[in-house]
Order: C-alpha cells, then sequence, then structure tokens
C-alpha cells in the first residue's frame, strides 16, 4: 500500500466518523436548587437548608434516516444542601428513565417519567417555583405509579398535543393516592400494583392554554381491590405581563371496604416587570366525602413570592408558603394529622 493510498483512506476514516458524530448528540443538563428557610410545623419551629429537587440529566438524539429518530433521557435526583443522592442514597434515575423513538408519526417513549396529566394540569400552574421544595402544590392527587411505562404523544395539530401512558403492573407493592392520609383508611393503602392507565390534551394557541387529564390506577391489597381515579381540567391566559392560571381536580376511591371522593382545585397569578415576577397562588382541597364523610380533611394551601432574574438560568427569589390541614389530614411535610405548615425561604436556582 502506497502512503498516498494511506493518507486517502485516513481522510475517509475521518469523514466517516464525523458523519456518524454529527447524526448523534448528548447534552448535559441540570439543575441545582437551593432555599434557606425558617420553618413551623404543628408547634415546632426550626431553621434549615432545603433542596428543591436539584437533578443532573443527560438527553441524546440518534437521526436513523428517513425522519426516524432514536432518544433517550436521564435524570438523577440529589440533595443540593449536602450532596447526597435524592433520598439520602447513592445517585441514580429513579427521577427519570427513558428511551424513544421519534418521527412523522409522534413519539414512543418507555421508562419512567411523570405523565401527561400532570403536566397538562397542575404542572403549569405552578409558575413560582417548579412545583419544588415546601411550597410545591401539596394538594393534587398523582394517581399513576410511576415506571414501567410505555407511552405514545401525538405531533401537534392546531395547538394539540395529546398523550396516552399505560403502566404495566410490575411493582410489588405502592402506596395508593389517598393523599394527605398519615393512616390506613381501611387497611387499603398499600398493595399489588395491577396496572394503571393515563391521557391527556394540551391545548396552546398564543395566550391561551387549555389541558385535560384522565388516569385510572387498580391496587389488590389482601385480595381487596381498590380502583383509584383522577380527572384534572386546567385553563391559562396571558395578558401583557400578567398570567393567570387555574385547575380542578376530581379525586375517586372505590373499594370493597370504602368508597369515598374528593375535589381540589387551585388559582395562581404571575406578573412580570421587567427582571422580576411577583407570583400568588392558593389551593383548597375539599374533604373526603363518602365513607370518610365523618372526619375533617379539608385542607388549604397559599403562597406568595418574588423572583428576580439575573439571566436566563439564574433567578434568587423568596416565597411565604402556609398549609392550614384539618383536624384528620396531614398535607405537606408534616408527620401529624392535623398540624398545619408554613415556611419563610429565600434562594437560589441556577440551570445548566
Amino acid at each position: 500500500m502506497t502512503k498516498t493510498t494511506r493518507v486517502m483512506l485516513a481522510v475517509l476514516a475521518v469523514c466517516g466518523t464525523s458523519a456518524a458524530m454529527a447524526q448523534s448528540s448528548v447534552n448535559v443538563y441540570g439543575r441545582i436548587n437551593t432555599t434557606v428557610e425558617h420553618q413551623k410545623i404543628g408547634a415546632d419551629s426550626k431553621s434549615v437548608m432545603n433542596d428543591n429537587s436539584s437533578f443532573i440529566g443527560f438527553r441524546g438524539t440518534e437521526d436513523l434516516g428517513n425522519g426516524l429518530k432514536a432518544g433517550f433521557q436521564l435524570e438523577g435526583g440529589f440533595n443540593a444542601d449536602n450532596g447526597s443522592g435524592e433520598g439520602g442514597g447513592g445517585l441514580n434515575f429513579a427521577r427519570h428513565s427513558e428511551v424513544n423513538l421519534s418521527g412523522s408519526f409522534g413519539t414512543v417513549r418507555l421508562g419512567q417519567f411523570y405523565v401527561g396529566s400532570y403536566l397538562a394540569t397542575a404542572d403549569y400552574i405552578s409558575m413560582h417555583n417548579h412545583d419544588t421544595g415546601t411550597s410545591a402544590d401539596a394538594l393534587y392527587a398523582y394517581v399513576f405509579p410511576e415506571g414501567n411505562q410505555l407511552s405514545y404523544r401525538s405531533p401537534e395539530f392546531g395547538g394539540v398535543t395529546a398523550e396516552f401512558n399505560y403502566g404495566f403492573g410490575e411493582k410489588a407493592n405502592r402506596e395508593t393516592t389517598l393523599t394527605g392520609f398519615g393512616f390506613d383508611p381501611a387497611n387499603a393503602v398499600g398493595g399489588q400494583h395491577k396496572g394503571a392507565f393515563d391521557a391527556a390534551l394540551n391545548y396552546n394557541n398564543g395566550p391561551l392554554g387549555l389541558g385535560l387529564g384522565y388516569t385510572q390506577a387498580k391496587t389488590n391489597d389482601a385480595g381487596d381491590s381498590l380502583k383509584e381515579q383522577q380527572l384534572g381540567l386546567r385553563a391559562s391566559y396571558t395578558i401583557n405581563s400578567l398570567t393567570l392560571g387555574a385547575y380542578y381536580q376530581y379525586y375517586k376511591a372505590s373499594a370493597d371496604a370504602f368508597d369515598t371522593k374528593r375535589h381540589a382545585y387551585r388559582l395562581a397569578a404571575m406578573y412580570t416587570l421587567g427582571a422580576s415576577e411577583f407570583h400568588a397562588n392558593v389551593g383548597r382541597a375539599q374533604g373526603y366525602k363518602g365513607d370518610l364523610d365523618n372526619l375533617k380533611t379539608s385542607a388549604t394551601q397559599w403562597t406568595l413570592g418574588y423572583n428576580y432574574n439575573l439571566s436566563k438560568r439564574t433567578k434568587v427569589y423568596g416565597y411565604f408558603t402556609k398549609i392550614s390541614n384539618g383536624d384528620d389530614i396531614g398535607y405537606g411535610p408534616v408527620t401529624n394529622a392535623g398540624d398545619n405548615f408554613r415556611s419563610i425561604a429565600v434562594g437560589v436556582r441556577h440551570l445548566f
């Protein structure tokens, strides 16, 4: 082989490698979000440093040709206040783990991720701190048992997108969504996950946004079959510097031992002035009805917040949040039913 031939082969190899690299990409991204807070839980007060769902993620795509792409996304949560893994363990990807195929037909996803009903409703309304930390929405009932999910997301048609999720019943046990209970109503809190379904619609057209989400999940606990359902509706509208949003959720749990249902809603507002954002939201969960009607289970949560955006990726902020619980319920970061919660917080959030 001549020297010229070897050079030509080397050039071709480099060109081939560059073409392959151009067809795929991997990005690193994440969020570090930390607050210093003075909290009151029941009668106890304390000052703490708190993590607000910090994470590091990896996202990649590969162009397979003819409009078809393969992709993945991995997110690992960690505690920004002390550097440990989320929940005190090591770093893992339990927060988000998926592989997907996409094209003109839409996107097919497999793994673990937030389902469309939550993203179409409650997530849109949590504008001040991305539904994280102690000011996160404590009243929304997240019914879908995460993990082992098969999802389809449609292309956009006239501002409308649809998403469908199915959860395979592979988990040995799960807790039901009887949100706020620190006890087991009628021995139906834990059990074998028997499958779940979730559907969502989003409509976005300029300043107007609408969302609809439905979830159904089944659990079998010592022969007692429990069926949970939720239906959520959301509307948002932007008028110049003012954004208004609201959602409503209906939740129902049916079992051999008991039946109950509950209504919840939240109103939110954001006003922007230069780099400043002024936030206010209030949520209300009505008491559980049916077989739990004799208990005092209603609750109210409200938050006032201020964000100052130092850049598109970095902000400093502060908020005051409070959760007032009924005597027999414990929404939010409380241990005992009937305890109330409040926090005054200042923090920094950085995206990368």
